[in-house]
């Protein structure tokens, strides 16, 4: 379902009454996500230190959701959302970036980008997932074009590109590298403090069950979270304009998905699938999100994505301006 043009403007006034979080709820938010994965890690460790490596690898599956969770309380803060001071929304955001792997303030500068641009085809690049459109895969030469379907495939996009981006991209502030200090700060900070934590854990557990239980947590986490990027803007019936079409508001509603999830993967992912909802107003804490929907059920059906459908977006990989639509390799004629 499309949004009116002339009404998506006026979500973000309907909208701004949740946009105030509750601490209580932050803090309780914080505990409930960040304990049971410290339980889960300290166990594993245990299992692994015994001996009992497979126990301990089956332990960071749901370890890797909670560490998914707390992303998103990171995320949270990124936007000025989970607190209501800035400093307090900074210092939290940049001590979960630790476990996350993700320099907090670099990060946060990336997804501003990401937020302001998302949808428009003319300020494509930092922040966002590489995306071609028709002509200009048509216009690369044979080496290129197969460097970017191969970028594409999903097991380069969901298999190798998350332990890059994570393990290495993140270690360096790319795209950002030339704009003074503050961006190297944040990534070589954030470097240093995970180093120190990784010794401490290492020195009390042993190198073999820290190292290949929380590797093993940070990998599928990283590929649920770029699942989770990618569907939300790589989904059929998304939207992508040129600058002087492109909204900001309307980008939003059509080209950020409703990734209508089951409710125990809406609890771990922290509702990040009503990501239209969070593109129109990205302060609103994500426990706040279902009661949009529940207040204004109108926003339920628009760019709404399924789970089982969701696999079927994998193979998108272009946008058609000519037919307005993101298409896959198979449909184009080169």
């Amino acid at each position: 379902m499309s949004p009116d043009a002339n009404t998506a403007s006026a979500w973000s006034r309907k909208l701004a009454p949740y946009r105030e979080p509750k601490v209580g709820r932050s803090i309780l938010e914080i505990v409930i996500t960040a304990v049971p994965l410290l339980a889960l890690w300290a166990v594993a460790w245990f299992l692994h230190a015994r001996g009992l490596w497979w126990a301990a690898l089956l332990l960071a599956i749901p370890a890797a959701l909670f560490l998914v969770r707390l992303f998103m309380i990171q995320h949270d803060c990124g936007h000025q959302a989970f607190f209501g001071e800035r400093k307090v929304n900074d210092w939290v955001g940049r001590i979960i970036g630790v476990f996350t792997l993700t320099p907090y303030d670099y990060w946060r500068q990336t997804h501003a980008i990401h937020h302001a641009t998302s949808g428009n085809l003319d300020r494509r690049g930092l922040g966002a997932i590489e995306m071609l459109t028709v002509e200009e895969y048509r216009a690369l030469p044979p080496l290129r074009r197969l460097g970017y379907r191969l970028y594409r495939h999903p097991v380069v996009m969901f298999g190798l590109g998350p332990a890059f981006v994570f393990f290495l991209m993140n270690r360096v502030p790319v795209g950002m590298m030339r704009q003074g200090w503050k961006p190297w700060a944040s990534v070589l900070g954030n470097t240093v403090a995970l180093a120190a934590i990784t010794g401490v854990l290492v020195w009390l557990f042993g190198p073999a069950p820290v190292l290949t239980v929380n590797a093993a947590t940070m990998l599928l986490a990283a590929t649920i979270g770029v699942w989770l990027f990618y569907i939300q803007h790589q989904f059929e019936g998304a939207h992508w304009s040129r600058n002087g079409v492109w909204k900001r508001d309307d980008a939003a509603l059509a080209g950020s998905s409703h990734y209508d999830l089951p409710p125990v993967l809406r609890w771990f992912t922290a509702n990040i699938g009503i990501h239209h909802v969070h593109h129109l107003s990205s302060r609103i804490p994500y426990y706040r999100l279902q009661n949009v929907l529940r207040d204004f059920p109108e926003l339920r059906p628009m760019s709404r994505v399924g789970l089982m459908e969701s696999f079927r977006c994998a193979r998108l990989a272009l946008w058609d301006e000519a037919e307005g639509r993101l298409v896959s390799f198979r449909e184009v004629r080169v």
